[in-house]
């Protein structure tokens, strides 16, 4: 019975999680967290880590 609800609320929760994660109001947040890796490869200082 207990697992039933669990299965349940998870079927629930994963496609709301999924939706809240790629809603347009997190864009910005995303993008600014892809470009992190961006920036450290770019930057002059680290250049001597890049091997």
């Amino acid at each position: 019975m207990i697992s039933g609800i669990l299965i349940a609320l998870m079927l629930v929760l994963f496609p709301a999680l999924f939706a809240w994660a790629w809603s347009a109001r997190r864009r910005e947040a995303f993008d600014e967290a892809a470009a992190l890796a961006l920036e450290h490869a770019a930057d002059p200082l680290h250049a001597e880590n890049r091997r």
